[in-house]
């Protein structure tokens, strides 16, 4: 028993949407790698804290603007979404190290 499709359009591959995809995977893929050198290479501290935060950030909206189409929207729809997103990473720093400042004030070291 043979079906038969009609209708049925096959499309060439497009090269560029391919490149496109290679190059989003190679930029992660290389964040990913520096993240797990760092952290398997330099001992505990600031600098590696301050570095896997701002690969971190950097990974999520570079996802975001890649999978999320965000990248290519107009400027105040992107500024509408980052800029609130970037003050809450803010006030949840500032709530945190005041938090941290009061606990040692109360209880001590």
């Amino acid at each position: 028993m043979e079906q038969e499709i009609k209708g049925l359009d096959v499309t060439p591959v497009d090269k560029d949407k391919i490149k496109k995809i290679w190059k989003v995977t190679a930029i992660l893929f290389l964040a990913t790698v520096v993240e797990f050198i760092i952290a398997f290479t330099v001992g505990a501290g600031a600098f590696k804290t301050t570095v896997f935060i701002l690969l971190t950030i950097f990974k999520a909206f570079y996802i975001i603007g890649e999978f999320m189409h965000l990248s290519h929207e107009k400027k105040g729809l992107v500024w509408m979404i980052v800029a609130p997103t970037v003050f809450l990473m803010w006030l949840i720093a500032a709530f945190w190290i005041q938090g941290e400042a009061i606990f040692q004030a109360i209880f001590g070291s």
